[in-house]
């Protein structure tokens, strides 16, 4: 089952640049059904599949948002910088995990309680330079005792749940549900053509391991798994975000309104046709919203026919995204029939 697998991805923690504990995940779970396995010089895990000449490349990025320890103050309390894209009020009253040198130390996010704020305080965002951790330490040494350091990373301290139906909700669905993906789309997949799963780092620092990986492997084209955001939730409209979840995985032919990437069509119809063969449900989306993989390696070398195939979640970049796995499980059933055959290039 996939919700299985996604629930050890979701409750690992792999801030940006400090994956590893993702890597050693995928690794496990994908010995013995690729013919190779390695790891480049920032730290992306390449899984190769061997064919023939003609090579697809599929980039998952490991990472997620998170936090850093920038200053430590006399009596123990520790301010941070944001690792990634939040939106600060999401932070407020989190509690978290300082991922130090001894160990994991647990901590809380505070700011000024409410209660003695001035009335046009309240109505501010809390922002994330007003915020603190709060370990329980009463001095900068104690802290120190700990293990906490400048540049110790910081996850949300938060567990996978199963919501009604096909549903779930947890940290870092952004992007463990195309990890997830990639990883059984490898394990199920039989290709005449070489397949790269690349599972790449630093995404949300800037698509930088999705960089140095493509311009390596130089692959004929590039599918990105990932997620995009639904419209069928309060406070947004479908004409902002036209897809839904639960009704099949979307083939994204626009990201960040032609800014980030318009999508190979060559590719774009080489999964929909796979789709209407198959009986699979998908959607299309054109979106305005973030970029992915595919938006950095369309532009390497020559240029790398590329497209993002993603997921609907609800409220990413948050500690309660919500998926709904039977997205997911057509997800990985058109990935796997598309790898029987290539685009028209």
């Amino acid at each position: 089952m996939v919700k299985e697998l996604l629930r050890k991805l979701s409750d690992a923690h792999g801030v940006s640049s400090r994956e590893g504990n993702i890597r050693d995940i995928i690794r496990a779970e994908l010995a013995g059904s690729v013919d190779e396995i390695t790891e480049d010089v920032m730290g992306n895990l390449i899984a190769t599949k061997r064919g023939d000449d003609f090579s697809i490349m599929l980039a998952a990025h490991m990472d997620e948002i998170g936090l850093m320890v920038q200053y430590i103050d006399e009596k123990g309390f520790i301010r941070v910088v944001s690792i990634g894209g939040w939106f600060g009020p999401v932070l407020y009253c989190q509690r978290v995990i300082l991922h130090g040198k001894k160990g994991p130390v647990m901590g809380v996010i505070g700011a000024k309680p409410p209660h003695v704020m001035k009335p046009e305080d309240r109505k501010k965002e809390i922002k994330i330079e007003d915020m603190f951790i709060d370990v329980g330490a009463t001095s900068a040494s104690e802290v120190n005792d700990l293990g906490i350091e400048i540049g110790t990373p910081i996850t949300i301290d938060r567990e996978y749940t199963e919501l009604a139906g096909n549903r779930v909700t947890g940290k870092a669905l952004d992007n463990r549900v195309g990890v997830a993906m990639l990883i059984r789309a490898l394990q199920q997949a039989k290709s005449p053509h070489t397949i790269y799963g690349v599972f790449t780092v630093q995404e949300e620092l800037g698509l930088k391991g999705a960089k140095v990986s493509a311009y390596s492997l130089n692959p004929n084209c590039a599918i990105a798994t990932d997620v995009t955001i639904p419209g069928d939730h309060p406070g947004i409209e479908k004409k902002d975000a036209s897809v839904e979840m639960g009704k099949g995985p979307v083939i994204e032919l626009v990201s960040a309104s032609g800014r980030g990437l318009m999508a190979d069509l060559r590719v774009a119809t080489w999964l929909r046709e796979t789709a209407e063969k198959n009986d699979i449900p998908y959607q299309l989306e054109v979106g305005t919203g973030g970029n992915t993989d595919a938006t950095i390696i369309h532009l390497e070398r020559g240029g790398i026919p590329s497209i993002p195939f993603a997921i609907a979640t609800r409220y990413i970049h948050s500690p309660v995204e919500v998926v709904d796995t039977g997205d997911l499980e057509a997800g990985i059933r058109l990935l796997v029939e598309a790898l029987k055959s290539k685009p028209a290039l």
